[in-house]
């Protein structure tokens, strides 16, 4: 098995928004519209929606160096960070709240991480890489401080998203450092509950699949053709990993990076600027069911990411899953292809 390749597409108009990270970014500009009142409290309820996680002070000094910053050569008084900047963004299958039970959540007991992507962006923010991460990797955790006290233990052979199980955000951000050896600037979460309000805050996202999917785990039944999906029915295909390719979560992550790419291009084409109804909607579903680091846990912060990407456009953006083949040790299982795996993660330090 061999890593997924798919550039965005060139034909796509350069001024499109390339990260759901700016959705974030056009959110306050927006309000402005909803008038002073209306705003401020819509501000408020939007950033105290924001969950967050100490990672810097939970791992401390043992990680990755971090890239240089260096502010853009704007005349702003606030001058934008210009530097590379990897961000770790995971979709979690949590069953807390009634919202996620309903849609298929992990277990009651716990959490995993179901998607998990390393959005690598470029010094000068105008191109980015984002890497999938295959659940089923088969990876030393490394170990990993607790919220409680003390320390889980160092696992070997232990699937990749047992990490997140077993330690949350801090312990799955250790682990993507300790595999790729590549600091992770910040972290973003966003639950089953919150992917499906987005997707149904914008109307439905329309997505062309290349063979029936027929999957009662995840309870999708399609035809081969061109969907619009709603909320439920996107994170179902997000979730389908059976009757796909070779049933492994390879085939998934192909479905997840087309689903990526079909929600951009609908929060592309979507006149959030002129319905100020819709726009509240998607910031509230977005907020909602979001967990960032502490050094993006505010929609200010989260304006400035999102303005420092306004010449990323669509057509630089590369979407990659890491080299993988079989396990030596189980068949269902996959580990880092080498030396193509370290090779990638060197482009991205």
């Amino acid at each position: 098995m061999t890593g997924h390749d798919e550039s965005g597409d060139a034909g796509r108009p350069k001024g499109r928004r390339s990260t759901v990270l700016k959705i974030a970014g056009l959110t306050m500009a927006g309000l402005l519209v909803l008038g002073a009142g209306a705003a401020g409290w819509a501000y408020w309820h939007l950033n105290s929606n924001i969950k967050s996680v100490d990672i810097n002070n939970a791992l401390g000094d043992d990680r990755p160096a971090k890239a240089m910053i260096t502010p853009s050569a704007s005349a702003s008084a606030s001058p934008l960070p210009s530097g590379s900047l990897n961000i770790l963004v995971l979709g979690s299958d949590s069953r807390s709240g009634k919202e996620n039970k309903e849609l298929g959540g992990g277990s009651s007991s716990g959490a995993r991480s179901d998607t998990a992507m390393v959005v690598h962006i470029d010094a000068g923010r105008k191109k980015a890489t984002v890497v999938s991460i295959p659940r089923d990797t088969l990876v030393t955790r490394p170990s990993c401080p607790l919220k409680s006290g003390g320390s889980t233990a160092v696992a070997y052979n232990a699937m990749f998203n047992s990490a997140y199980s077993v330690g949350g955000a801090v312990c799955a951000v250790k682990t993507v450092e300790s595999i790729t050896n590549v600091r992770m600037d910040h972290y973003i979460e966003i639950d089953f509950s919150g992917f499906a309000k987005l997707v149904n805050a914008l109307g439905g996202v329309t997505v062309t699949t290349d063979q029936d999917i027929d999957d009662d785990d995840s309870h999708l039944h399609l035809k081969a053709g061109t969907h619009t999906l709603n909320g439920k029915q996107a994170l179902a295909l997000a979730r389908t990993r059976h009757g796909i390719g070779d049933g492994s979560d390879l085939g998934r992550i192909g479905l997840q990076q087309k689903l990526v790419k079909a929600l951009l291009e609908r929060i592309s084409s979507t006149s959030l600027f002129t319905d100020p109804g819709k726009l509240y909607t998607v910031a509230e579903a977005v907020t909602s069911s979001l967990t960032t680091d502490t050094g993006l846990d505010s929609l200010s912060e989260l304006v400035s990411l999102g303005e420092s990407l306004k010449g990323l456009s669509a057509d630089r953006v590369k979407t990659v899953m890491m080299p993988v083949v079989t396990a030596p040790s189980d068949p269902n299982r996959v580990v880092a292809k080498e030396p193509a795996a370290s090779r990638l993660w060197e482009s991205l330090r």
